[in-house]
């Protein structure tokens, strides 16, 4: 029978409270960086310009939002599935719809705006949305709807500035705000 040696079994290493602590750390960032490849934010917000083309009378619209925000309230919209924005993808019907139900400008006249989707466009962490929004009368008493995003995230921040010539007006809406009198 073989004897056992003591000079082959090793230790286990005796750590300071300090090492343990940076151990735990490394874990943990490794960890997080490993569970998905996309950048995560700790605020929801989306940025809107609106301007006024005077030739064509209608509105020039680009939206940005945050491209994982837009994909997880399309996934929740449509059962559940999971929905993945890209440049030339098949999800234009799917934004165009989204976009259109949060995102309306109504007259003076209490009548609903027509809103044309023009396309998306990935870029980086963000996705930029395009619209345009045919307006042959007057730009006073328009009441502006922003509610895109805020269905799925209730801290959810959307700036929008108009311009129409010279003039810039600025609004932020969020679960509190979501419609806006716009007078030019």
């Amino acid at each position: 029978m073989k004897s056992i040696k003591n000079n082959n079994i090793h230790k286990p290493v005796k750590m300071s409270n300090l090492g343990r602590f940076l151990l735990l750390g490394i874990i943990i960032l490794s960890s997080s960086f490993s569970l998905s490849n996309k950048a995560f934010h700790a605020f929801h917000t989306s940025l809107t310009e609106m301007r006024f083309n005077v030739k064509s009378k209608s509105f020039e619209v680009s939206l940005r939002v945050f491209t994982d925000d837009l994909e997880k309230v399309l996934s929740h919209d449509n059962q559940n599935k999971k929905i993945i924005v890209e440049n030339n993808d098949k999800n234009d019907a799917l934004v165009e719809q989204y976009v259109k139900k949060h995102f309306m400008l109504v007259n003076s006249k209490n009548q609903l705006k027509a809103v044309q989707y023009i396309g998306k466009e990935k870029e980086g962490d963000a996705t930029w949305i395009y619209l345009e929004l045919p307006m042959s009368e007057a730009l006073s008493g328009l009441r502006l709807k922003n509610d895109v995003l805020i269905d799925m995230f209730e801290d959810q921040t959307n700036i929008v500035n108009i311009f129409v010539k010279e003039e810039k007006k600025s609004f932020i809406f969020n679960a509190k705000t979501k419609i806006f009198t716009i007078d030019f």
